[in-house]
């Protein structure tokens, strides 16, 4: 997801997009550990998104 993306949410849905990505996340990370990825470079994105949203959050907490 794009920044642009994530400004558009609401704060729920914000917070429905983080667990859904954190879970995501999990599971690659799982599947990766028991056998290689084809695209390795999935967990870094989704890494980056999770980060992203959860930025976000903290700065709407903050206003």
């Amino acid at each position: 997801m794009k920044q642009s993306e994530i400004k558009e949410l609401s704060v729920a849905e914000l917070q429905e997009k983080l667990s859904e990505s954190k879970k995501s996340y999990s599971d690659l990370k799982l599947a990766h550990a028991i056998s290689p990825l084809e695209n390795p470079i999935q967990l870094r994105g989704i890494r980056r998104t999770v980060a992203r949203i959860a930025t976000e959050l903290t700065k709407r907490e903050l206003q």
